[in-house]
């Protein structure tokens, strides 16, 4: 468990307290956590936002829980947040991006005459390459230019796609590309290994939509998709976007998927306006633990994750149940508990 900033803390102290309890309801699965530092807070006290000692302990753990890193005012030199959860999915290469969206309630959206249930989709964001590729390179402060490099490999695109594809196997069969096809080579490069990979999975339907135009149609017909993949930075905004659709940040969990690691964590920042205060949403971090109990394996932890599931299914059908973030007035706690009293 990484608590990290602002709310972070707060949040996996949530999911900590429905893991216990859901655990008790599993045969044969015993969950030991372990807490390490990181994040903006860890660099002020001890100089270093991820310690080799809390990056080990992410390699060797079946799993990692992470709540939120960073704060706006603690920076590197030339400019950009500390962000360890970007080294942590580099260092282990956590290529694929996992960010459910789901309505779990007709209030909780802003668009019209949506019910339960009818905007149900995934993006899958390549996490490692794209425009965050060269986001550690230095630059003089009299530059008169700065530039940042889109990567995108043939095995780092085939990967996400792939796993895109698996994913829609799953689900409605349907993979969305998004690109800018139209305009960068890299982006006609994705589009080409995205059709050669397709053509492995001739039971799934594809289309592909360029990233202004997936923009509008989120906001105009998000029923539409189904599974979206996209490049690291295109991902990082639309998913952003899509968690508005649902509630917000605090209804978006999220997993950063490897080979044989990896990181869940609630889709949205530390919040430090607010840290503290006991009024941060949970579900968004109880809900990536139900992700990350889908991932490890075994039927047993699979169906913990679905029981987490309904428990929140069953909670935020109910309007009364709302945080502030929602419109509500519940404590973070009081979400909680109405979580376990759920399960």
């Amino acid at each position: 468990m990484l608590g990290g900033d602002g709310i972070g803390p707060e949040v996996v102290s949530s999911a900590l307290q429905v893991l216990e309890a859901v655990q008790n309801k599993l045969s044969g699965v015993t969950l030991v956590f372990n807490e390490f530092p990181a994040g903006a807070g860890e660099y002020l006290r001890n100089g270093d936002p991820l310690p080799a000692e809390t990056l080990e302990a992410c390699r060797t753990a079946h799993a990692t829980l992470l709540g939120a890193m960073g704060l706006p005012e603690v920076r590197w030199p030339g400019g950009t947040e500390m962000a360890p959860q970007l080294d942590l999915r580099e260092e282990m290469d956590l290529f694929a991006g996992v960010r459910p969206i789901h309505l779990y309630n007709a209030a909780h959206t802003p668009l019209k005459g949506y019910k339960e249930g009818e905007i149900d989709l995934v993006i899958f964001r390549e996490n490692t390459e794209g425009l965050f590729a060269t986001r550690k390179n230095p630059w003089p402060k009299d530059a008169d230019e700065v530039r940042d490099h889109l990567l995108v490999t043939r095995r780092g695109a085939e990967r996400i796609v792939r796993a895109a594809f698996q994913e829609a196997r799953r689900r409605r069969r349907l993979v969305t590309l998004v690109d800018k096809a139209n305009v960068l080579p890299s982006m006609a490069f994705l589009r080409m290994v995205f059709d050669y990979v397709a053509s492995e999975f001739p039971d799934v339907a594809t289309e592909r939509i360029y990233v202004d135009a997936a923009s509008l149609y989120l906001v105009q017909k998000p029923e539409r998709f189904d599974v979206m993949v996209m490049e690291n930075l295109f991902g990082d905004i639309l998913s952003d976007l899509a968690a508005g659709l649902v509630g917000g940040m605090g209804m978006a969990p999220s997993a950063d998927i490897g080979e044989s690691h990896a990181v869940f964590q609630p889709s949205h920042g530390s919040a430090p306006d607010i840290a503290g205060q006991g009024v941060a949403n949970p579900i968004a971090t109880i809900l990536s633990a139900a992700l990350m109990l889908e991932w490890l394996p075994g039927d047993e932890t699979t169906r913990g994750a679905h029981i987490i599931r309904r428990a929140v299914e069953h909670v935020c059908a109910d309007s009364a149940n709302r945080t502030r973030d929602l419109g509500g007035t519940l404590t973070t706690q009081a979400m909680t508990d109405r979580v376990l009293e759920a399960l």
